[in-house]
């Protein structure tokens, strides 16, 4: 069958997706950086509240996938940390400078991860040969793969996601970026059994007063009264869509 995995900024939206019927949660912070590593405090709340599989995100910073050697030793300590807490999965990536897959840095990165379940984030989607990065994952026993298709949005690189979908040998390809209850049914007719997505919305901030001449931020596109959370009716649409595709085939 089909799975759902929810991505989560928040404990509280990790407790919405799960109870929305999630199979499992990918646990970042920074969404306006596309996901960096999840505090101590939301790692420890998430292994008490969560029931479904968590997989917290490693990656020490917004911007590329090319890692410093002080950045590569952050992710070390953070894969451990997560391993001691018992997680069961993991996500990470690395590049190098050309495009390619970190060989070298994932085996160091993998060497620490035992038999967590390790999922290979959307670096992927920066790679220059998405067909050789995706041997070369195959090779180091990469459990899934979460890509666009190498395109802004899954559904624009939807062909490029049946196209490895079909050639895997070992990954699972995971579509996501834009996957929503609208257009999941697109997804799993294609044959996608697994799918990404941040089910979410924009909710306005608690805060009554607004200070118009400071921003905590340097992206002037940002409203920070506004909180992005995870929206328990997406959540369901998209977990009933998948069941009714699930029962269609089996009956057929």
């Amino acid at each position: 069958m089909p799975t759902l995995e929810i991505c989560c900024y928040d404990i509280e939206s990790a407790i919405t997706a799960q109870d929305g019927g999630a199979d499992r949660i990918e646990l970042c912070s920074g969404r306006y950086d596309g996901g960096v590593t999840p505090s101590y405090g939301a790692l420890i709340k998430a292994h008490k509240f969560i029931s479904v599989p968590v997989h917290p995100i490693v990656r020490p910073r917004g911007g590329d996938f090319y890692y410093s050697q002080s950045e590569i030793a952050t992710m070390k300590s953070d894969i451990s940390l997560i391993k001691e807490l018992g997680f069961k999965g993991i996500v990470l990536g690395a590049l190098e400078t050309d495009g390619s897959i970190d060989i070298l840095i994932m085996r160091k990165l993998l060497a620490l991860t035992s038999d967590l379940s390790v999922t290979f984030h959307r670096a992927f989607d920066m790679c220059r040969d998405p067909f050789t990065a995706l041997k070369q994952l195959a090779d180091l026993g990469i459990d899934r793969i979460l890509t666009s298709g190498q395109q802004s949005t899954a559904e624009q690189g939807l062909p490029l996601i049946i196209e490895l979908n079909e050639k895997t040998t070992g990954p699972r390809i995971m579509a996501g970026c834009g996957i929503n209850s609208n257009n999941i049914k697109t997804f799993l007719d294609a044959g996608i059994k697994d799918i990404h997505s941040s089910a979410g919305k924009y909710q306005p901030s608690y805060m009554q007063y607004h200070n118009p001449n400071v921003s905590m931020s340097q992206n002037t596109q940002q409203n920070e009264y506004l909180n992005y959370q995870v929206d328990p009716d997406i959540v369901v649409a998209m977990k009933e869509q998948i069941r009714y595709t699930n029962n269609t085939l089996f009956i057929g």
